[in-house]
């Protein structure tokens, strides 16, 4: 061999051995992903913290039922009934009856009636619920109403007036309601507060009352906030599902948000962008298709990987101890083998969730084509010069 054929040999090796270091890629290798969680990675610094799950069966079941214990009817439903409570501003009517001989408001300068029967009518003028909570009953005085519902204030004013007024009767009537209401906010029609009645009104009809949303059903997401609980749902569910359409509560506030949820494509994809999805979400499958599905010619089935913040009370973390953000997340690779068949089920169970990344990794014998075909395209000029020389 000649000096010059063995100095081109010797680089064509180097550059074999070196490619690895230079050659353009699209991302992470599946060794290099596998290796970042190991505390002697010389990755560790950048990945510290990152825990790497193997997505199957049973972490796939877990997340699921993390999802849906923070459901409407799991967080907030159940319980009593509504009940119309009356509170500091309210406006009530309350109307009293005696049965003949009538004597106690008989002579009453307020608005009197005598029935067929004998039975005498008086209807006190109406009055708002003072900031002590108190309304005010002649013969009585002053008597608590706030925090009550007015069934509760009718009992309460017939055992006072007994022993003063003649088999008294009293009806107390809202007439206007200032403190049992529901806010609904966000991308509706028309934002408003929303009177509760009797009836015992749901997550739907405060959204009909204002007017519905404004965008299309499957991208709005529905927060519903009760004292210090908060839970979302995508509309859609909440529609498909009666149980979601909970009961509400004086004081919630309905919020329509319009989030277009997100993931990240990149990697050995049919494309690498940013894929919207409905709220209701979708499944890894269904990410998989739309993002083209895997590219055949170079993509590693066995490095598919899901990059997620989540929850730290999620999983049972293979790497101790757990590293959270700031925001109390914990770094997450879901890492998913389609070489094994019953992986495509799961891929069918596990659900995506906003601002999650897909990637995909290359197959080493694509990285060393790629290094073959940068060698070869040096070295074929040169050895032809070298031959066209001689």
């Amino acid at each position: 061999m000649s000096r010059s054929t063995f100095g081109i040999a010797f680089a064509w090796v180097a550059a074999i051995f070196a490619g690895c270091s230079w050659v353009p890629n699209s991302g992470p290798s599946t060794a290099q992903i596998e290796r970042a969680s190991s505390p002697s990675s010389s990755e560790s610094s950048l990945a510290a913290g990152i825990q790497i799950v193997d997505l199957n069966d049973d972490v796939a079941r877990k997340l699921y039922a993390e999802r849906s214990s923070s459901d409407f009817f799991t967080t907030l439903g159940g319980g009593a009934l509504f009940q119309q409570q009356l509170g500091v501003g309210d406006t009530i009517e309350i109307s009293i009856w005696e049965a003949p001989p009538a004597t106690l408001f008989g002579a009453a300068s307020m608005d009197a009636k005598t029935g067929p029967s004998g039975s005498h009518e008086t209807v006190l003028p109406a009055q708002a619920i003072d900031g002590d909570g108190n309304v005010s009953v002649p013969f009585v005085g002053a008597v608590k109403a706030a925090g009550r519902t007015p069934s509760q204030l009718q009992r309460d004013i017939e055992q006072r007036l007994r022993g003063m007024a003649h088999d008294p009767q009293v009806l107390v009537k809202l007439s206007t309601n200032a403190t049992s209401y529901v806010t609904v906010v966000g991308d509706v029609t028309n934002s408003n507060r929303m009177p509760l009645s009797a009836r015992g009104e749901r997550v739907l009809d405060a959204l009909a009352n204002s007017g519905g949303v404004r965008q299309p059903v499957d991208k709005v997401t529905i927060q519903l906030t009760r004292g210090d609980k908060v839970a979302s749902m995508p509309l859609s569910t909440v529609i498909r599902d009666p149980r979601q359409n909970v009961q509400l509560r004086a004081g919630d506030i309905v919020t329509a948000l319009f989030q277009p949820y997100s993931f990240t494509a990149l990697g050995a994809t049919g494309k690498n962008e940013e894929i919207n999805f409905e709220a209701q979400g979708i499944t890894l499958a269904q990410a998989l298709a739309r993002a083209g599905g895997l590219e055949d010619s170079r993509s590693d089935a066995r490095g598919v990987f899901i990059f997620r913040f989540e929850d730290a009370n999620a999983l049972r973390w293979p790497t101790t101890p757990v590293r959270t953000t700031a925001e109390g997340k914990v770094p997450v690779i879901y890492r998913v083998n389609l070489r094994d068949p019953g992986a495509l089920f799961v891929t069918q169970s596990f659900i995506m969730d906003n601002k999650d990344m897909l990637y995909v990794s290359n197959a080493p014998v694509s990285e060393i084509q790629k290094v073959l075909n940068l060698v070869f395209s040096v070295v074929y000029p040169v050895v032809s010069g070298v031959q066209t020389f001689k």
